[in-house]
């Protein structure tokens, strides 16, 4: 249900926020809004929100700031709005630990379906650790490393097998090249991107039915992967 569900809209633009307010509060949302990182932060602190909206680009405290000073106290589900072309700054607040990002203009049935996807996503952020995931069409062994992709067991290399538990664990965010590196190969292989596609590529032609048209490891252009596990 919704109505318990609450949401911190953050955005210096008035148009923005009126049409967000009205759209996630017809379905059943509670919306907070702030025209600031710091009038948000103080939000943040006084409501508890489930997740936040927040655009880039804004006043005294941006978007990015914004991400980073929340990621540091709680791992609430964060989607940023940007416009096309700020590929750049859209990453480094994905790396900075904003869970999806949407390009204005941006259609409501879009936005709603990425809100009720991270929200999701939410209470799997926990402290236990699982040694077995299941996910859509996948299910991965950890302590085996065994892996079934849609009732096939799939052989894969020790990397590969990281690669795609990361990708397991966090299904439909957009995950960075540099995030990527980062967590699987280490902080210093942060620029190796083009190591990377060729892991995905290689992991792709044994998970996907058709590694010419993925369905499970979909590319963000210029940012990074979006994991799908299917049905």
């Amino acid at each position: 249900m919704n109505e318990s569900k609450h949401i911190l809209v953050v955005d210096d633009e008035p148009q923005i926020t009126r049409v967000l307010r009205r759209g996630l509060t017809t379905h059943r949302y509670e919306v907070r809004v702030a025209a600031d990182g710091e009038s948000a932060l103080e939000l943040f602190r006084d409501w508890s929100p489930d997740l936040v909206i927040t655009d880039l680009s804004m006043p005294n405290m941006n978007g990015l700031e914004l991400c980073k000073r929340l990621r540091a106290v709680s791992s609430i589900p964060i989607i940023v709005l940007s416009v096309k072309g700020e590929e750049r700054i859209k990453v480094e607040a994905l790396d900075a630990g904003a869970d999806d990002y949407i390009t204005k203009p941006f259609g409501m049935d879009e936005l709603l379906a990425r809100v009720r996807a991270a929200m999701r996503r939410a209470p799997a952020e926990s402290g236990v650790e699982q040694t077995i995931i299941e996910s859509g069409d996948f299910r991965v062994d950890l302590e085996s490393r065994n892996v079934i992709v849609h009732d096939h067991e799939v052989h894969l290399t020790p990397k590969e097998f990281d690669l795609l538990v990361y990708m397991v664990r966090h299904p439909g965010k957009v995950l960075t090249h540099r995030t990527l590196l980062a967590t699987v190969w280490g902080g210093e292989s942060v620029d190796q991107t083009e190591s990377l596609r060729v892991f995905i590529g290689q992991l792709r032609k044994k998970i996907e039915p058709d590694s010419a048209a993925p369905r499970y490891i979909l590319t963000e252009p210029w940012i990074g992967y979006r994991f799908d596990p299917g049905a």
